[in-house]
């Protein structure tokens, strides 16, 4: 089965698409500008031209966004249901599908952080109608209603997504139960994964601000033919602000603060966004100070749950031609003190379902920094050249780095001291390119191919003090958590094929060759440091299908191959794991091979002037699923097979043009096969079901919902002895929520919110996670923008 799909990509492109074609297709139309290609909508939007000669000589003239239709957005021609801030006025006869985002509205790319597409979660543009993919669109408007000061708030709630937190300030989204190096982030299309993320739940997707966030895409489900290693369980690309060369020129800043009462916390950003001439400039600088959480159902504050982070941001953009435009982007990122509070008293005490009781091994990390650098080129190509009319080329370069304090105590009584402290370091430093291309086929449909190559080397080093409260304590050299210089690298081919096969039927064929080198010296069990080398290919596959039943109803599946290659942190790692257990370099580890997937999707999409809706049902065979299992008291990795199965249901009604009924749900189920294990973490049934309303005409909003899960009890071995695993099962429960805001100013530039969560105070703890759900929570906040 793994290469049917590859020779059914072959053969389709064999076909000639007027065999099964009821009539001739209208051909595409190909952009004549890049600016022109970037108007979503070209019967409200005049046409524009950027021409950085004539750009640059008129700089100086001043912009009349009264007199001058094309200097600002709001005083494009309104149509029947857009709001018009010329007047101020809202349309209220306007259709249903004009108050509220329909599936053709939300579509991957089509931005200027992504004028191409070819960045894209889709590597193309493509809406949620029209894509045989089930994902979804967390648009800037979203975030704010959040409040997203975090990823989890960012993320929270989406469907199929769990977010698990092993301590306050981390995150590991769960995508169809899969998560950390089963799921893919990218951060506008560049890899964020890197060779050193762990198995099961990991910090790393909490190390982005929210606030340099333009919109978050959703893929879930198995998308490795495009992105290769890692893509399982899904997709999750962040895309970040840009500015808007369609204002004219025009500079606006941004003030942003919000308060949270269950943490004590506070977040300030201060932003700026603007056009001149030929060139933008976007970024800005935030800091969030996070005190202990303060849990639901009266059980107090949670130790080890404060913490601190800062980041800044910038981006500069140019349009170095009509159709060519540049982009240089940098990224900072930093947590302090941020405790793993999983390890600390009270939470240490469980007990765990097995009985087991660890001892408390407070964990810092100090720092914990991301970066990313990159500088892109894309643009349209001249119509004469024949194999490419879009392209985009991308150099990147990134730093992870974390740095621990591990301090082991003698039990779990107050009195009890510190017998060793670890102090230890990593620093993950990789540069990548990615160059891709997009050619439309008018008949034919559209082609996009390329190719990306990431490098990673590993510089680490950890230090062991015994008794270091005694006088004269000093640091004596370990091995640290990856053997120092350890180095990765991957290279993958790509192209993906969308094409028309009738008026109602259309396909979407990838296919992709990957390759992935790991080496380093570790310290191994039992014959001491020894260099090794390990190589992993192989061609991942995927089909995708789509009907039009009627215009407004499609039906989608398909089969989607998944790939992961086993890391740096797989083969060589020497940590904890759980609360107490140690992990160490074993040579048998080395035979371990990569995880294969096929994933079989059936779905339904409505996309009604009232009614839009995506259901959908999954299937996941996994022919090889990296286990660890304990033998002979040591933890192996093993090849095993396993299977996942889910359904998932996203949609809204619109009771009124202002009125919607929202919500989402998704079950998973998954287990071992080989051993008749349940898969470690789950998601429990859960889902959303709320009640919105919003006033474009001073964007205010009111959301009431209900957050509610199942109870989770399909507990796998390896979670009887964690304590973050509540004993018996982890209860399920329901939460109350309410957000709301309006802007009110000469231009609404002032915006206020307010969130009431978890109302009734209930308590409740996400599956896995570390820290308890917070209880009663009170967010305010205030934004200014122009």
């Amino acid at each position: 089965m793994k290469r049917i799909s590859l020779l059914a990509f072959i053969a389709a492109q064999a076909i000639h698409p007027f065999a099964f074609a009821d009539e001739p297709l209208p051909p595409y139309r190909t952009p004549v500008t890049l600016a022109s290609a970037l108007q979503q909508d070209p019967t409200t939007l005049p046409e524009v031209e950027v021409r950085p000669g004539e750009l640059e000589s008129n700089a100086d003239d001043s912009v009349d966004s009264s007199s001058d239709s094309s200097a600002s957005i709001g005083n494009f021609p309104a149509e029947s249901g857009q709001f018009s801030s010329a007047s101020g006025s809202f349309n209220s006869d306007a259709p249903f599908s004009e108050s509220f985002d329909s599936l053709t509205d939300q579509v991957f790319g089509r931005s200027m952080s992504n004028p191409t597409g070819l960045n894209s979660i889709a590597r193309n543009e493509a809406s949620l109608f029209e894509s045989t993919r089930m994902g979804s669109i967390v648009d800037r408007d979203a975030l704010d209603r959040r409040q997203a000061t975090t990823m989890y708030r960012a993320l929270q709630n989406e469907v199929g997504v769990m977010l698990q937190q092993t301590g306050n300030g981390q995150l590991s989204p769960f995508i169809r139960g899969l998560t950390g190096q089963q799921v893919l982030i990218l951060v506008d299309g560049i890899r964020m994964n890197t060779s050193i993320l762990r198995p099961g739940p990991n910090q790393y997707a909490a190390t982005i601000d929210p606030g340099s966030i333009d919109h978050i895409e959703v893929i879930r489900g198995a998308e490795s033919a495009l992105w290769g290693s890692d893509a399982i369980g899904g997709v999750i690309n962040v895309v970040t602000r840009s500015a808007d060369p369609l204002r004219g020129n025009y500079l606006s800043p941004l003030f942003t603060q919000t308060y949270s009462t269950a943490e004590a916390s506070s977040y300030t950003r201060t932003g700026f966004g603007g056009w001149y001439g030929a060139t933008g400039i976007t970024g800005g600088i935030s800091y969030l100070d996070v005190g202990e959480l303060d849990r639901g159902g009266d059980l107090g504050r949670q130790p080890g749950t404060d913490y601190k982070q800062f980041s800044g941001d910038l981006k500069i953009q140019r349009m170095l031609t009509e159709n060519h435009l540049f982009t240089f982007a940098m990224q900072h990122f930093e947590q302090y003190d941020l405790g793993r509070s999983d390890r600390f008293l009270p939470f240490v005490l469980g007990p765990a379902s097995n009985g087991s009781v660890p001892t408390q091994r407070p964990t810092y990390f100090d720092p914990q920094q991301r970066d990313l650098i990159y500088g892109r080129l894309e643009g349209l190509l001249p119509d004469d050249v024949p194999l490419a009319d879009t392209y985009s080329v991308t150099l990147s370069g990134s730093r992870t780095k974390e740095a621990s304090i591990v301090d082991r105590y003698t039990g779990n009584d107050p009195s009890d001291t510190i017998s060793r402290r670890e102090i230890g370091e990593f620093d993950d430093l990789g540069w990548g390119t990615t160059v891709s291309f997009g050619k439309d086929l008018n008949d034919y449909g559209k082609l996009t191919y390329g190719m990306d190559y990431y490098n990673e080397s590993i510089n680490a080093e950890r230090v062991r003090i015994d008794n270091p409260l005694s006088p004269g304590a000093t640091p004596t050299p370990t091995d640290p958590q990856y053997p120092d210089d350890s180095k990765a690298d991957r290279v993958g081919v790509y192209s993906s094929w969308f094409v028309p096969l009738t008026d109602r039927l259309d396909a979407t064929t990838s296919v992709r060759y990957e390759n992935i080198n790991v080496s380093g010296t570790p310290d191994f069990d039992t014959i001491g440091p020894t260099y090794f080398q390990r190589t992993y290919q192989d061609w991942i596959a995927s089909i995708g299908l789509g009907y039009n039943l009627t215009d407004d109803v499609r039906l989608v599946g398909g089969y989607y191959e998944g790939f992961r290659a086993p890391t740096i942190d797989d083969l060589t790692a020497n940590k904890t794991f759980l609360q107490n257990g140690q992990s160490v370099p074993l040579v048998g580890n080395l035979n371990v091979e990569p995880e294969h997937t096929k994933t079989y999707e059936v779905g339904l999409k409505f996309n009604y002037d009232r009614l839009r809706l995506q259901v959908t049902e999954f299937w996941t065979d996994f022919d090889s699923f990296i286990s660890r299992e304990v033998i002979g008291g040591s933890r192996f990795l093993t090849n095993q097979e396993a299977y996942l199965n889910g359904t998932e249901l996203a949609g809204q009604y619109l009771l009124h043009d202002n009125l919607a009924l929202y919500g989402n749900f998704y079950y998973t189920y998954g287990t071992v096969t080989t051993t008749g294990d349940f898969i470690s973490r789950v998601p429990p049934t859960q889902g959303v079901l709320g009640l919105r309303m919003t006033e474009p005409s001073n964007n205010s909003y009111i959301d009431v919902f209900t957050w509610m899960v199942d109870r989770a009890d399909r507990y796998s071995d390896s979670n009887l002895g964690d304590v973050r695993f509540i004993a018996g099962g982890t209860p399920g429960y329901a939460t109350l929520n309410l957000r709301t805001g309006r802007s009110f100013g000469a231009c609404n530039q002032h915006q206020v919110s307010l969130s009431l969560e978890n109302i009734t105070d209930k308590y409740f703890r996400v599956l896995g996670s570390g820290v308890d759900g917070p209880g009663f929570n009170a967010v305010f906040g205030y934004q200014y923008s122009l």
